[in-house]
């Protein structure tokens, strides 16, 4: 019969791929941002992943058990949907916004691990083991913030401010038709009228 131990270590080895998997994905969404502030922030979170495998490694430790990986089929399908975007809204102004979204959909989602992995340790009996993963876990949800400010200072007003832009440019682009629609039938009116007065 599983145990909760059983499941404590299947998401640890679920959550140590899919930190690995950060490892590769975050360069790329690094240099796909544009600006100066988006790539520091995603690469200051690339060192402190390196630091994340290093403390599930010692997690393992503390249970007694070899380091492994099950793929994590969550970070897969989300960075699969990251690099989408970044496809799709590449030289885009939304293409930050987009971004900052990809990052945080994989976040909420380790935070939502680590918590649950850090409650389990702790019912385990193995508190050092617990205070790795709120280390981890402090530091995910600092990442999450981060971004959220990321987006809510720049990238989303970027994104919205293009799209105001467009949408001014193309009613003005309507204005303007309708300005020399209303005009044409006067120059009409005025020419009939000296043709009228020959």
């Amino acid at each position: 019969m599983k145990t909760l131990k059983d499941l404590f270590l299947d998401e640890v080895a679920d959550i140590y791929d899919a930190e690995h998997r950060l490892l590769k994905a975050l360069p790329k969404m690094a240099k796909a941002a544009t600006g100066k502030k988006l790539p520091k922030a995603l690469l200051a979170h690339l060192k402190q992943t390196e630091g994340h495998v290093l403390k599930l490694e010692y997690v393992f430790q503390c249970f007694d058990q070899p380091a492994k990986r099950t793929t994590c089929q969550a970070t897969v399908g989300l960075l699969t949907e990251g690099d989408e975007l970044a496809l799709e809204y590449k030289g885009s102004p939304a293409l930050n916004a987009a971004l900052i979204a990809a990052a945080q959909k994989v976040e909420h989602h380790e935070i939502a691990t680590y918590g649950c992995l850090r409650e389990w340790a702790d019912l385990l009996g193995n508190h050092e083991a617990a205070g790795r993963l709120q280390a981890i876990l402090d530091e995910e949800k600092a990442a999450n913030e981060t971004l959220t400010e990321l987006a809510k200072d720049a990238a989303n007003n970027e994104a919205l401010d293009q799209q105001v832009a467009k949408a001014s440019i193309k009613v003005m682009g309507k204005s303007q038709a309708a300005s020399r629609r209303a005009i044409q039938p006067a120059k009409a009116t005025r020419k009939r009228a000296r043709v009228s007065a020959m």
